[in-house]
Parts: C-alpha cells; structure tokens; sequence
C-alpha cells in the first residue's frame, strides 16, 4: 500500500515538470532587459564659405567670391564645399556648436575666419562662414602677371596668353578674378626687379605672378656663369610684392622648343632645368607658392607642340600655363609639387 501511494506521488511530480518545460528545446533562457533608446543620428548643418574681404565676418553683398574645395568643420563633423562654395556637413549633434574652415584645406595665402556658433538642429537659412586673405590696401580679386614676352602673350591668339585663360578660370571657379598684364618683352630678370615696384603702385594686385628669366639665357654672363643674376633677381621681386601687401606666386622658367637645333636648344634646356632647381629652393627659403610650368611642360609627350616659336608657346601651351598658375592660386598646400603655399601677414602696402 505504501508502495504504491509513492509511486502515484511520483508520476504527478513528472507530469507536473512537463507542463513547465518550453515548447521547443528542452531548457530555459533568462529574458533580457528592452532595447535601450535609439542613439541621435544627427543633423545636417548646410552653409556656404566666402571670402570676406573687409574681415568683419558678415556676407556684405559686395563680397560675391565663394571657395569650393574647402573642409568645413561642424560640432566634430566635416564636409567639403562644392560649386559656389556650398557645403552640407552630416551627422552633427544637436546643441551648439562651433562651425569654421580647416586652414589646411584653404587656397594660398587665405586664412580662416572667425569660428561661428550654430545651434542644432538647423533653422532655416544658410550658414556663411567667412575666410580671409591679408592684401594690405591693394585691390581684392586682381591679379598681376609680371613677367617678359611670354607674360605679353606673343605667339599666342587675341586671347592675351595664359592670362585671358586664367581669368576666365578664375572667374568660373570663384565667381570673380580681374588680371593685369604687365609682361615687357625682351627684358631680363634684373630689369624686372628694378621695375617690378612702379608697376605695384599702379595696379595694387592682391597677388603677384612673377614669370622671368628666359631672356636671362640670351647674356652671356648668365650662360659662362651660371647661376649669375636670375635667382636674385626672383627674390627680390618675391620680398617686395610681399613687401607691399600683394600675395607672391613665383613660376618656374619654360623650357625652349627642343625642335629649334639651331637656337641651341638643347643646351638651353639643361640651362633651363637647373635653373629652376635653383628657383624651388629659393621658393622653399621664401616660403612662396610655386606654379610648375617647366614640369607640367616636359610631361606632354610632345613638347614642340606647345610652341609657337623656340621659347614662345602658342595656345595649346598658354593654356597648359594658364593651369599650372590655376592650381597654384586655388590648391591647398597639401596638394602643390612644392609644398610651398603657406600664408603670411602681409605688410600694408604704403
């Protein structure tokens, strides 16, 4: 009797296990906590980076150059501007926030501008983040090119050389650009030193294209003793556009059309090159932005192509210098040959 009274008791304790074991499997998990709170993605912040001329921090209407190209930093978060110097930076965090241009990312000689505050979410408008460019008294957006017969334009169409190309360039990139043609043909490097001042006072240029020394191959003291007067004169004409508040962009000397045996070509090419390992490094002293024609020159596949004459280029070649001067004006230094695009104060110009 005793038996079978356990054996009974048993059997319910087994099916009572049965009735508390999961549908599937044969244990039991422990249940977790809820999923927690969604994170914030953040917010766009969308704006437009100027070149504040008058470097009061304000878009006045006057002002009408934009910078595409350039990092803009919102809250952590960066984005880079488009056409027009328009922005969207991603993912910024709600609250305010801190919003200005990466320096290393600015074109040559500009500087940013004062750090703006945005609060996050956006309201509606544009953000305007102001950078700026030290140019003294000198006039914004005008550009000098100083030079010889090859800053003139000769051999090339009425298009006025690598400067017509330039401008129109400049123009289409950043909205405004007026260029000066100061190029005097026949003349030397040193007579480009001598005169370079006269012509500042006249044209107040907020930068400064300096292109000599191709004339300086035709005296013999610069042939029979090299480096002679041509480096020299390239640094005094960098110091005093600085000098007077214009921002100095140096080009490298052009080689001569290797198809002219008869000018010695050859021979004035290597002059050429060594030359202008001279020129960089005085740019590197200097801490001068450079503009590489004679590289960009020897890497077409055809170099006789580019000329008119033995030193002068005809269009094909005015517009390949027109981009070399192109990218040294508008590229961050990161993204120049020679590492040399820093910025300076700029003395006033008197």
């Amino acid at each position: 009797m005793l038996f079978s009274t356990i054996v009974r008791y048993e059997k319910r304790l087994a099916l009572i296990s049965l009735l508390f074991l999961p549908a599937c499997g044969g244990s039991t998990s422990p249940v977790g906590p809820g999923p927690g709170p969604t994170a914030d993605p953040g917010h766009p912040v969308s704006g437009v980076v100027f070149y504040d001329v008058n470097a009061n921090g304000i878009l006045d209407p006057a002002e009408t150059v934009r910078l595409p190209g350039v990092t803009v930093a919102v809250g952590g978060r960066t984005g880079e501007t488009t056409d027009g110097g328009r922005f969207t930076v991603a993912g910024v965090p709600a609250g305010e926030q801190q919003a200005e241009v990466q320096a290393g990312s600015l074109p040559a000689y500009f500087r940013t501008g004062a750090a703006l505050t945005v609060t996050v979410p956006q309201a509606t408008g544009t953000l305007e983040v102001p950078a700026t460019l030290e140019i003294g008294r000198n006039y914004p957006n005008t550009y000098l090119g100083f030079g010889d017969s090859i800053t003139r334009g000769e051999g090339g169409g009425p298009g006025g050389g690598y400067l017509g190309y330039l401008e129109a360039d400049l123009r289409s990139y950043w909205g405004e650009a007026t260029l000066e043609n100061a190029g005097d043909p026949g003349t030397k490097s040193y007579q480009g030193e001598s005169r370079l001042w006269q012509t500042l006072q006249h044209a107040r240029p907020a930068f400064t294209l300096i292109l000599y020394g191709t004339n300086d191959w035709n005296d013999s003291e610069c042939r029979g003793g090299f480096p002679c007067y041509t480096v020299n004169s390239l640094r005094s004409m960098v110091r005093q556009a600085r000098d007077y508040g214009s921002n100095p962009i140096l080009g490298t000397i052009p080689p001569a059309n290797p198809a002219y045996e008869d000018r010695d070509a050859a021979a004035r090419n290597v002059w050429v090159s060594d030359m202008n390992e001279l020129v960089r490094a005085m740019a590197e002293q200097e801490r001068v932005r450079i503009a590489e024609i004679h590289a960009d020159f020897v890497a077409q596949p055809s170099l006789e192509s580019l000329f008119f004459d033995h030193v002068h280029p005809n269009d094909a070649g005015y517009q390949l210098m027109a981009r070399a001067w192109w990218r040294a004006i508008t590229s961050p230094a990161a993204a120049t040959t020679s590492g040399a695009g820093f910025g300076f104060t700029a003395p006033g110009a008197p």
